[in-house]
């Protein structure tokens, strides 16, 4: 819902689509509608009901349809039989691509959030009052490492960097998770107390911008904290911090960094700060 607010806040009058058992509450100030994952008649009809010619997708969705749950018009057949495929073995990106596709064939253009409200793309440099120290530096440095690969291969956006090593990357359980494990594997002993450590957050290289960029908020905050980390690197121009205001409150109050990593010009900020 942060998109949807925040849109209505630039001018626009957004209509909310959600996934039934993926979305979270929407609010009766929206016009909404829930349909099933999988229902593309079902988002096809809301689109041409309600006159929508621009589509923003936004949030994640923990599961993919089984293809029984897949319904759609005839003439779309050749492009369901793609993401069927995809389904079964292609990585987020191909699927989020294959998907666009599909919304398009309504008749709508599908945007980036970034394009609506631009407000909530993360910037280059700390946005909090505390910056990343040396050692903290060479952890992003490695994070980015890991991140970026991870990011190649489709699997993720996420690592975890502690004392120069990558003791955790994200996987098809997403960011929360990741830090969840960090803080069972911190409690267990299996990770050092000595350092404390960072998240790092990267766009895939080869994503299509369109859809599910990477995004943090006040939750990661808390989380991150959990997991006994110190700060949080993540892309500028291609990342969003939603709750700016709460977001950095929560980690000026635990002492904890945000800082906006700008992936072409990385190599010069570490050499300056390292």
């Amino acid at each position: 819902m942060h998109v949807a607010a925040a849109a209505r806040a630039a001018g626009d009058d957004p209509f909310v689509i959600g996934l039934k058992g993926e979305a979270c509450t929407i609010s009766d100030d929206f016009d909404h509608e829930f349909v099933s994952l999988g229902d593309i008649t079902g988002v096809h009809r809301i689109v041409k009901e309600n006159g929508i010619d621009r589509v923003i997708m936004s949030g994640g969705v923990d599961r993919r349809p089984e293809r029984g749950e897949v319904r759609a018009p005839l003439r779309m057949i050749p492009g369901i039989l793609l993401m069927m495929r995809i389904l079964t073995g292609g990585g987020d990106d191909k699927l989020l691509r294959a998907v666009i596709s599909i919304i398009e064939a309504a008749g709508c253009r599908v945007v980036g959030a970034q394009e609506i409200v631009p407000d909530l793309v993360a910037k280059t440099g700390s946005i909090t009052k505390r910056q990343p120290t040396s050692a903290e530096w060479q952890d992003i440095r490695t994070g980015y490492a890991g991140a970026d690969m991870l990011g190649r291969l489709d699997v993720g956006q996420g690592a975890v960097a502690i004392g120069g090593r990558i003791v955790a990357l994200e996987g098809p359980e997403g960011t929360d998770r990741m830090l969840d494990r960090v803080a069972e594997l911190r409690e267990a002993g299996r990770i050092t107390r000595k350092h404390k450590g960072v998240l790092i957050k990267l766009c895939k290289p080869q994503q299509d911008q369109r859809a599910d960029l990477p995004s943090m908020g006040p939750k990661t905050i808390e989380n991150a904290e959990r997991a006994g980390l110190t700060g949080i690197a993540i892309e500028a121009g291609r990342a969003f911090i939603l709750d700016q205001a709460e977001t950095i409150a929560k980690a000026d109050a635990r002492n904890m960094f945000v800082v906006g990593i700008d992936r072409d010009n990385l190599d010069a900020e570490l050499k300056q700060r390292t």
